[in-house]
């Protein structure tokens, strides 16, 4: 067992491991989602094109809100918005309420990867209840609630990650 040093907690993990712990249990979700997105047809959705496609949102949204909700520049969500139309996941149409505007919207490529990424997530959570009891996953849930900010669920983690 390592040592700690004076004026350290006598716990399992120091300080850091929560949030390097908590990243890595992300990582293992995400990762595991599309590896299996992969083998569904999706190949080419990294997660940002993942949390790109949930800003768009079912109703379409323009490159300037989807940049908002991503915490990136309106030129940023158009590449990315580029990117996502080159390989089938959204379309631009005309904004219905106003025709100067483009509205991004999902395509059934789209949806299709929104749906399966679904049921992908409900997967990996079953295999966590699986392993650690579902009351100990609901609890874990719970206390993930409790301490989380109210504010802190946002798409714009490549933002936040990037400065």
């Amino acid at each position: 067992m390592a040592e700690r040093a004076e004026g350290t907690p006598d716990e399992a993990g120091a300080g850091v491991e929560l949030p390097v712990l908590l990243f890595a249990g992300f990582r293992s979700i995400v990762d595991a989602l599309h590896r299996e997105l992969a083998e569904q047809g999706h190949p080419d959705l990294s997660p940002a094109y993942g949390y790109a496609l949930q800003s768009v949102g079912r109703d379409g949204s323009t490159a300037g809100e989807i940049g908002r909700r991503l915490g990136v520049s309106k030129q940023a969500a158009g590449k990315t918005v580029e990117k996502l139309e080159a390989l089938g996941y959204v379309e631009r149409v005309d904004d219905p309420q106003d025709g100067r505007r483009k509205l991004v919207r999902l395509s059934p490529r789209g949806m299709d990867m929104l749906v399966r990424s679904a049921e992908g997530f409900d997967r990996l959570r079953a295999e966590w209840v699986r392993v650690l009891g579902a009351e100990r996953v609901r609890a874990m849930e719970a206390d993930l609630r409790t301490m989380a900010a109210a504010d802190a669920f946002r798409l714009d983690m490549a933002a936040w990650f990037n400065g």
